[in-house]
């Protein structure tokens, strides 16, 4: 185990790419814990050293080389966190290859896309229904070399199938350095686009060290530092700081088992350090609400003062509040109320960094109120992805904080947030259009994102210029498409995609009354609408949402719908002249359509 406190970050020159970072960190600790995961066989939690995950770092590379890959091919892997996860990327790294990351819960006809967009000639995949999932897609896969499976495959499947255990060799030998450069790409990373097909972000090793050290200059990791690994590898997020950072720091990862785990698993692993999006903390803090709803009343005071000195006192720490004679009353209600809250979270927790949407400001302030150090910042896959985040001693939760050392941030005439600096892409996969479109030849990244940049250099979001709806899991959607998409269907007159910090999207949608009518005969449901609610009518209307949308992500898929007869128009202020639909109006109107779609989240 790590002595406690000690700080030892691995600089970028000395790492000079990814997979140098492990073999540093390797040389330096090699008998800490680096990796702890579950052994569902055993039922106990297991432990990995540096030298020992080296050690099977060295077992995958050899296995790679032995596929005839040239540097610069890319391989994609497509699985859950588990040390696997990384052994597989610092492997193919070592080699100069490209890892593509795939999101497990994706549809695997973009799964395949993506696999034949990037080229890939490696595949990675954590179960055999993955496999079977690609069924009726060989035509995309014909670029694939191999596939492996952490599930031994049966016989008569595919010749390039092989399961993990056959493929690895025993030992892997010496491993040598890398002879890659820090400015070579490491990795391309699918985000949203606007077309509905997913864009392939470029980074590059230094792209992504550079980032990782850029937040080690906001916040102390020690090498006696425990994160829990919950949100996925293959977002961008997780992955620099939950994986590369770790490294770079020296501090133990432990996989949580599964987000149906994670209560447990936070209880167990007792976590200094987490990764989360705002989903994270919704959940526990609509689960404390109900609690409270349903509770004595006396209860519910206590909690609301608790987060009204709470906050006092958060105040008074970081220089903006005067001292209260309340906050003498802190100590009773620290042990009453607060401390429970922070046992939820393991009651070691330092830090908990939040990204890829943004924190509701009535959850952040419960939670830092009562001790949780929640620090909010701001970032897109195409910086690597950290451009902002708040200090310890400097948060002022509402904003993203103040940009990362060695980032510069401006705005340009509309008010959008453009970013340069050692984080920014290389570019688009195959895409120069798309690239030209958000970077400029001197280095400047549009983030499409509106902002205010106080006198401090601080950073507040404040809209977006292109309509992109950021669900609370911070996955980012386009609606505009997905509209276009649905009303495919001749049934579908206006289409309103929603999920703006929300878990999952809806649908509000105006359905051509003669087409409902006639199916709504055929099925035996009432064709006037008099229901709004009525789950047959959702039921119908979502599948055929859902045939419209097959080729979206995963992640994009429309879980709950709305609709009426009546149409938006000019004369009710929900469009305007030239006929583009006043989104705000519209939920403003639907309000209580809104709420029931959301009810109990």
């Amino acid at each position: 185990m790590a002595a406690p406190g000690i700080v030892d970050v691995i600089s970028p020159e000395e790492a000079v790419t990814l997979d140098g970072l492990l073999r540093e960190r390797a040389r330096r600790t090699p008998d800490d814990h680096g990796y702890r995961r579950f052994n569902f066989r055993s039922g106990a939690w297991e432990t990995l050293t540096w030298a020992q995950m080296l050690g099977q770092v060295a077992r995958w590379r050899a296995a790679l080389e032995r596929e005839g890959l040239e540097p610069g091919d890319r391989v994609a892997l497509m699985m859950n966190n588990c040390p696997e996860w990384v052994m597989f990327d610092q492997a193919a790294l070592g080699l100069g290859l490209v890892v593509v990351p795939l999101y497990t819960v994706d549809r695997p006809e973009n799964a395949a896309y993506i696999l034949e967009h990037c080229g890939a000639r490696v595949l990675l995949l954590e179960s055999l229904e993955q496999w079977q999932g690609f069924r009726g897609l060989e035509a995309e896969l014909a670029g694939l070399k191999r596939t492996l499976c952490l599930e031994s495959p049966g016989e008569g499947e595919d010749p390039r199938l092989r399961g993990v255990a056959d493929w690895l060799p025993a030992a892997g030998g010496e491993l040598e350095r890398n002879p890659g450069k820090p400015d070579d790409l490491a990795t391309i990373i699918y985000t949203s686009g606007t077309t509905g097909r997913p864009k392939g972000v470029m980074l590059s090793h230094a792209n992504i060290l550079e980032n990782a050290r850029g937040c080690l200059k906001t916040f102390t990791v020690r090498r006696d530092d425990l994160f829990l690994s919950f949100l996925p590898l293959s977002h961008t997020f997780e992955r620099t700081v939950g994986y590369y950072l770790a490294i770079m720091a020296g501090a133990q990862v432990a996989y949580a088992r599964s987000i149906p785990h994670l209560a447990e698993d936070l209880q167990n692993i007792r976590p200094t350090g987490i990764i989360a999006v705002p989903r994270v903390f919704e959940r526990v803090h609509a689960a404390i609400r109900t609690q409270l709803d349903h509770g004595p009343t006396v209860k519910r005071r206590l909690f609301q003062l608790a987060v009204e000195v709470g906050w006092a006192r958060f105040e008074h720490t970081q220089g903006r509040g005067a001292w209260s004679p309340s906050l003498l009353l802190w100590p009773a209600l620290d042990a009453l109320v607060a401390a429970k809250l922070r046992a939820r979270f393991g009651g070691r927790l330092r830090v908990a960094d939040s990204g890829g949407a943004a924190l509701p400001p009535d959850v952040s302030r419960v939670f830092v109120a009562l001790g949780i150090n929640i620090l909010q910042g701001y970032g897109l896959t195409e910086t690597s992805p950290v451009v902002c985040v708040n200090r310890t001693g400097n948060n002022v939760p509402a904003s993203v904080g103040h940009p990362l050392a060695g980032v510069e941030v401006r705005l340009n005439q509309q008010g959008a947030l453009l970013v340069r600096g050692p984080n920014v892409m290389l570019g688009y996969w195959k895409d120069p259009e798309a690239t030209r479109a958000v970077l400029a030849d001197d280095g400047w990244l549009n983030t499409g994102d509106t902002a205010r940049i106080d006198d401090t250099g601080r950073i507040w979001i404040t809209g977006r210029i292109k309509e992109i709806i950021v669900m609370s899991n911070g996955e980012k959607v386009p609606p505009v498409d997905m509209e276009s998409a649905i009303q495919r269907d001749p049934l579908f007159e206006q289409v309103m995609v929603l999920g703006e910090g929300k878990p999952y999207l809806s649908v509000l949608a105006v359905l051509n009354a003669q087409r409902w009518r006639d199916i709504a005969r055929e099925r035996g449901v009432d064709p006037e609408l008099k229901y709004a609610a009525d789950p047959e009518v959702e039921h119908l209307v979502l599948e055929r949402i859902g045939r419209q949308i097959r080729g979206f992500p995963g992640y994009a898929q429309v879980r709950r719908a709305a609709v009426t007869l009546q149409p938006w128009s000019v004369e009710n202020g929900l469009v305007t002249p030239t006929f583009k639909v006043k989104r705000a109006r519209v939920l403003e109107q639907y309000q209580g359509d809104l709420e029931r779609l959301y009810a109990g989240h």
